[in-house]
């Protein structure tokens, strides 16, 4: 168990802590000579069942509440410490509305220094206390009088009785799940590099692995763990822990960053969060300025309501939160909110959406998700999340919103997997039809509408059907359809299975013609109008008859009126797939230079690529897209 203190500065709170444990948690010169703490401080004492208590000891200054935050993440137990002779101060209310906001549920309360006062003093106190807590978490914390200066103090042992019992009895935390430590100190130690230290939020971790320093993206390699004090090959949830680290300098690395598993975080400027003002607090208009506690990490932040335009004091609401710099988060995670000049803690928090989207953040969709996420979170099912996921959520996203990894995650039953090569999207049963149908139905419609088109690319079908899908499970998706005959596909054109154009006798005639003119001209065909001309024909009678070819995939229309036969495109094909082999992309002066075309042209022709499927344009260039083998 991990006990954190709080309370108003000069209350006695490191002394209290050396009271329990043996261990004065003022390491710095300067903590000494002033006589107050300035950094957190940690202190571990051996239990009967042969665990390790911990302790961290936070600042009380209100200029140092930001260290307090970070010290009050990932606690389990909460000593709240008060001066009988000061009583409640205005640090130990901000400290206690931290608490309250974390989540932090289980505590006591040591009033300190007992020995300045009398007990009509103490009673006073006890009753001033019972208020305070009374609208609070810790309503119902046990109260003890302690004289921290003396070591044979009767109150003092009470108080560490109780601590070690409590602890004792709690629950160990799972380790499931992907591993998590949010990091307060970094530090170099001669002889062994870099070290970290931190509280475990989630997971576990063990000497040798490979985790990553988010949100930096730096991968490191865990040599040593100390957990609880002690040498340990793994960490778990619930300790703290100090990592030695390989690969990476300390000056990488700064408080608030996270150890984590790959595929816990993802760094996102835009935070999704369900928020709790104070009563005391100043109301939060859209783009309010506020600096947020995340973690250990402290960062700058606009509020975006996304329920209303303002969020009232003594109200909460969903919003979201933009970061001046990317950030990491897990969903569920507990967070502080205080006011544009950091001098006031005015609310806090639970993350709903740490990789929150830009657009349509008020859409009626985005609020159904984000109350699927609150159910979740609540309860523990993803069922009612994955309803709400009209296109399915990729098991990538499914572990870094559940925090477990794919093998470990239980499915609803009447859920389905559609498999791509980038990766794996489970969307629900009843969704997936729903999306199988409209999709069959939208290129319904559009053979009625252009009964002489050969079908529609897949990604202008995509435009139609599903313009919010993203692009992979589409493919998927479109991949299953076809493969149970329920689409058609003739070259990059899907179409129903009982679409088809006829030709006329004219028009067979017409085409056994305009075929070998169009091979002939090689990768630069005669337009239209010049096949027109040559065979003495009307522009219209060509351009039907071409189009017509184009749906039995004879031949292809790169732009208006310019056709090649299919024979070229795939030779045009093979020659961009050698290319994005030499290069990784295709550059149109490069694919001109190769097939010996004009510029123009050449872009014509790459235009065509990207529209039907086969590439996709990056900035200058051009890239294959997945899937794009056995295109033509």
């Amino acid at each position: 168990m991990i006990i954190g203190t709080a309370g108003h500065i000069d209350h006695g709170k490191t002394t209290l802590v050396r009271a329990l444990t043996g261990v004065d948690t003022d390491r710095l010169k300067e903590e000494k000579a002033r006589g107050i703490s300035i950094e957190l401080g940690y202190a571990y004492v051996p239990l009967a069942n042969g665990e390790m208590l911990g302790f961290v000891d936070v600042p009380g200054h209100e200029k140092l509440i930001h260290t307090m935050a970070a010290g009050a993440t990932g606690i389990d137990f909460a000593l709240l410490v008060i001066a009988v002779d000061d009583g409640v101060m205005p640090q130990t209310r901000e400290h206690l509305a931290i608490l309250d906001l974390l989540g932090v549920a289980q505590g006591a309360v040591a009033l300190t220094k007992s020995d300045r006062v009398d007990a009509a003093r103490i009673a006073d106190v006890r009753h001033e206390i019972e208020l305070l807590l009374a609208a609070s978490a810790l309503r119902n914390a046990p109260v003890f009088v302690v004289n921290a200066s003396r070591a044979d103090d009767i109150g003092v042992a009470a108080l560490r009785t109780y601590l070690h019992a409590t602890a004792i009895a709690a629950a160990a935390r799972s380790s499931a799940g992907l591993f998590r430590l949010a990091i307060d100190r970094v530090f170099t130690l001669a002889g062994h590099g870099t070290i970290v230290t931190g509280t475990v939020h989630a997971g576990s971790v063990r000497v040798s692995d490979t985790i990553s320093v988010m949100p930096r993206g730096l991968t490191a390699r865990v040599r040593a763990i100390h957990a609880n004090n002690r040498d340990s090959e793994t960490g778990t949830a619930g300790q703290r822990c100090a990592i030695n680290l390989a690969g990476v300098d300390n000056s990488d690395i700064v408080r608030g960053d996270w150890l984590a598993d790959p595929r816990a975080l993802a760094p996102s400027p835009r935070v999704d969060v369900h928020l709790r003002l104070l009563e005391s607090a100043n109301a939060q208009r859209n783009w309010s300025a506020v600096h947020v506690h995340l973690g250990a990490a402290h960062a700058l932040a606009h509020v975006v309501p996304l329920d209303a335009d303002v969020i009232a004091p003594g109200t909460s609401a969903c919003a979201q939160l933009v970061f001046d710099v990317p950030v990491c988060a897990a969903n569920g995670d507990r967070l502080i909110v205080r006011d544009a000049q950091a001098r006031h803690t005015i609310g806090g928090g639970r993350v709903l959406d740490a990789n929150a989207p830009a657009r349509r953040r008020r859409s009626a969709e985005r609020k159904r998700y984000l109350a699927a996420i609150e159910n979740w979170l609540d309860d523990g099912g993803i069922d009612a999340l994955l309803r709400v996921a009209p296109f399915g959520l990729a098991i990538a996203d499914l572990e870094r919103l559940t925090g477990m990894p794919a093998e470990a995650l239980t499915l609803p039953t009447q859920t389905h997997t559609l498999q791509a090569k980038s990766g794996h999207w489970v969307i629900a049963e009843l969704n997936r039809q729903t999306l199988r149908e409209t999709v069959l139905a939208v290129l319904g419609q559009f053979h009625e509408k252009s009964p002489e088109e050969p079908g529609a690319q897949i990604t202008r079908l995509r435009r139609i059907a599903a313009p919010m899908m993203s692009e992979a499970p589409w493919r998927a998706l479109i991949e299953e359809l076809v493969f149970e005959q329920c689409i058609a596909r003739k070259g990059p054109w899907l179409h129903l299975p009982g679409h088809h154009v006829v030709m006329s006798a004219d028009e067979i005639s017409l085409a056994g013609v305009l075929t070998p003119l169009i091979a002939a001209g090689g990768y630069d065909p005669p337009w239209v109008r010049d096949l027109a001309t040559t065979v003495a024909a009307s522009e219209n009678s060509v351009r039907q008859t071409l189009r017509k070819l184009a749906t039995q995939g004879d031949v292809h229309q790169i732009v208006h009126d310019l056709f090649y036969t299919a024979e070229r495109v795939r030779e045009l094909a093979a020659v961009i797939t050698q290319l994005a082999s030499e290069h990784g992309e295709i550059a149109a002066a490069a694919f001109r230079d190769r097939i010996g075309a004009g510029r123009k042209r050449a872009i014509q022709i790459l235009e065509f690529f990207d529209r039907v499927g086969y590439t996709r344009r990056v900035h200058d260039a051009h890239r294959l897209r997945s899937g794009h083998e056995g295109f033509f």
